[in-house]
């Protein structure tokens, strides 16, 4: 297969990976935040998130792990001069990064797929902020194409995520302000039967 094939294969499945691993913590925030629900909205919204995120990650985010890993291969296989490249082996490196990203995302799966909730709404908050982190880094790695201008890079990566930080904790503020989840009760109470 032309080489330029397999590229755009192996772009197409970056993106269907990173949009799983996106969206895969979001899933665990709802979830976990559902475990503070009323009955039966607590049991329908676990319910429901436990089916997504089931669908989510074995049928688009795993596949397309597996996938961006062989198109991957296939790609130095054809051009094994890119091993060579200082730019190169330090993608390398973020793409490990994102594989130990996705087992963490595997466990974390596992025991809310069990009812086991370790992790606070904010801790998975500033979790899901790692993806992003890594995904700038191979962006900007492979644009630039350069080992040297990668520090720059990173050191602009952590400023980014000193503020993704501050904006999580700003909207942990705003959402206590508003009290949404007080409101949501409140809701929730007037909608049940008098009759009962």
């Amino acid at each position: 297969m032309d080489f330029l094939y397999v590229k755009a294969l192996h772009i197409i499945f970056v993106v269907t990976w990173f949009a799983g691993l996106f969206y895969i913590p979001r899933l665990f925030i709802y979830q976990t935040e559902a475990e503070t629900k009323l009955e039966p909205a607590k049991s329908i919204l676990q319910t429901q998130f436990k089916l997504m995120s089931k669908r989510l990650w074995y049928i688009i985010t795993w596949p397309s792990a597996i996938l961006v890993s062989v198109f991957g291969f296939w790609m130095l296989y054809q051009n094994p001069y890119y091993l060579e490249e200082p730019w190169m082996l330090v993608k390398l490196a973020f793409v490990l990064a994102l594989y130990f990203y996705h087992g963490f995302c595997q466990y974390i799966y596992k025991q809310l797929q069990q009812d086991i909730v370790k992790y606070s709404a904010f801790q998975l908050r500033i979790f899901n902020e790692i993806s992003t982190i890594i995904l700038f880094a191979i962006v900007f790695l492979v644009t630039l194409k350069s080992a040297i201008n990668w520090i720059w890079g990173v050191v602009g990566i952590l400023l980014f995520g000193i503020l993704m930080m501050l904006g999580i904790k700003l909207y942990k503020r705003i959402r206590a302000k508003n009290s949404w989840e007080k409101a949501e009760k409140e809701v929730l109470e007037n909608d049940e039967d008098p009759s009962e």
